[in-house]
């Protein structure tokens, strides 16, 4: 645990960027003892306890708390990878260990561990941060990040997938999902392919996988103990989901209701296929003429207006093979991950978006073209909740901090509606549910709604939940107080929100950042 006097450690981390504070009271929890590696998983594990019924009140219940790491934790250099800006990192680990959370989770990078050639994988700087992590008694959640970094709400850097890849995808730019105007995107290999050896003589799926075999086998001393859950990217933004909402480019912009992703020839010619075996050829020769761009409203479309073609014979056919493929694409790749992770001791889980403009509509256009067939008239989250039960992986939904009053009006949003309709689909097929938050907050109110959203209703709960995300921001004084506050009401069950505004009682961990000037000031408060 941090004592005051390794104030200096964090001081002499630069005078660049802002600099770390952290102030811990002597009541804060020692940290653990480290246990040998390949010994069973400690009770801190990610798990709910219930007891009996759920009642809403939080009563029996623990939350656990995760925080990402930044989106450039693992860069290359020297010609090989490093963990970038370590000392902060190690800083940035206590805090956040004494601030009460359970761990942390980080993108494992396609991109950089297989960059160098097919099967060249480097792990080296991975298991570093396995190593820094364990040190500081925290958990870990890795994502198989089978995406490019860069484009996206939130991306502050650009990794590229592996450049071997790239140079497949210039010879035969067929394997990118691909809109009506012809538009390619390189965020991720498009799912028509996943069974054909396009890249350098392997599936797609024979990629991945062979990628999760060499991660089990080089961090087998750390799965299960250290490394708790393996979250298996499906998509752009590692979310089971089509790249309907680029922002690359000013693409597309909120809340326009997206495009499908169906027009490179492998997606073509699997639709072709399908209206060909129920006798409908002429429904196979490309996606609706009629849905729109990116920027469109449904009203603006003939497809997705209130009576539009949407629901006609040849709308439900179309969005059944649609969001059909993006489910046995999931489920081939978790398929394979379940093998690959079986008897490690940790979960898998995988993620799914929370598409909540447009919601409010008949035709929910943006989750339709998304890959999420889910209408007024139509549950789409029960056929994911229940291919992801059948694989023991844990549902991940996103927008669990949003209020449906705090969106705009004129985009018919609806995240708490959304919530619930995921958390009931959840429950009815018996898969774990958690969540995160799909934009960065520190205020009060954001956290105070993840604490409700976490409490059993529906008769189902989060097991974890993985706050997004660790940056400088996160450390500012009244930011790190609702953090802490959150941490700990989560810990309670819901019961409590917020710490009091004032710490007389010297029990809670205060952090912040400090500029060069400000060092005299915070230098004082740590004398109190």
């Amino acid at each position: 645990m941090l004592k005051p006097t390794s104030l200096s450690q964090f001081l002499s981390l630069g005078p660049s960027p802002p600099i770390l504070l952290l102030s811990a009271a002597a009541s804060a929890p020692p940290e653990p003892a480290a246990r040998p590696r390949g010994s069973p998983p400690s009770a801190r594990t990610p798990c709910i306890k219930t007891v009996g019924p759920t009642t809403g009140e939080g009563e029996g219940e623990e939350f656990r708390v995760y925080v990402m790491l930044p989106l450039d934790t693992v860069l290359p250099a020297g010609g090989g990878l490093v963990v970038s800006r370590g000392r902060a990192l190690n800083a940035s680990l206590a805090a956040v260990r004494s601030g009460g959370a359970e761990g942390v989770m980080v993108d494992v990078w396609w991109g950089l561990v297989e960059r160098e050639g097919p099967l060249r994988y480097r792990w080296e700087a991975y298991v570093e941060l396995a190593r820094m992590v364990e040190r500081h008694g925290l958990k870990l959640q890795m994502v198989m990040s089978f995406h490019q970094c860069g484009g996206n709400v939130g991306d502050s850097c650009s990794i590229p997938l592996p450049p071997w890849v790239h140079e497949e995808m210039t010879r035969n730019p067929d394997i990118l999902y691909t809109d009506r105007s012809g538009r390619r995107n390189p965020e991720y290999i498009s799912l028509g392919c996943d069974m054909l050896p396009v890249l350098g003589g392997r599936t797609p799926i024979q990629v991945y996988s062979d990628y999760m075999r060499s991660f089990r086998d080089r961090f087998k001393d750390y799965l299960g103990n250290v490394i708790v859950e393996i979250q298996v990217g499906l998509g752009p933004c590692g979310e089971l989901r089509y790249p309907s909402y680029p922002e690359s480019n000013g693409t597309w912009r909120f809340p326009g209701i997206g495009e499908f992703q169906c027009y490179d020839k492998y997606m073509k010619s699997s639709l072709q296929a399908s209206a060909i075996a129920i006798g409908q050829t002429e429904w196979g020769r490309g996606g609706p003429h009629d849905s729109g761009n990116y920027n469109q409203f449904p009203e603006d479309t003939g497809f997705f207006q209130r009576e539009g073609t949407w629901n006609t014979d040849y709308g439900k056919f179309f969005l059944e093979w649609y969001s059909n493929k993006l489910i046995e694409h999931g489920d081939c790749i978790l398929a394979s991950a379940e093998g690959i992770f079986q008897g490690t001791g940790a979960k898998l889980s995988a993620k799914v978006a929370g598409i909540h403009w447009h919601y409010r509509t008949r035709s929910h256009a943006a989750e339709l073209t998304a890959g999420y067939y889910n209408t007024r008239q139509r549950d789409g989250y029960i056929p994911i909740a229940q291919m992801l039960a059948k694989r023991g992986a844990v549902l991940n939904f996103t927008c669990m901090e949003m209020k449906d009053e705090q969106q705009p009006g004129h985009a018919n949003c609806g995240p708490e509606q959304l919530v619930r309709q995921v958390k009931a689909a959840a429950k009815k097929a018996g898969v774990e549910l958690a969540g995160e938050n799909a934009l960065e907050r520190y205020d009060e109110s954001a956290f105070s709604q993840v604490v409700a959203t976490s409490r059993a209703n529906e008769d189902i709960s989060l097991s974890a939940f993985t706050y997004l995300r660790m940056n400088k921001k996160l450390f500012d004084g009244e930011n790190w107080r609702n953090f802490v506050g959150f941490v700990k009401s989560m810990s309670e069950g819901g019961r409590r929100v917020a710490l009091p505004k004032s710490d007389s009682s010297h029990s809670d961990l205060y952090a912040g950042f400090i500029t060069k000037g400000d060092r005299n000031r915070h230098a004082e408060l740590s004398r109190h």
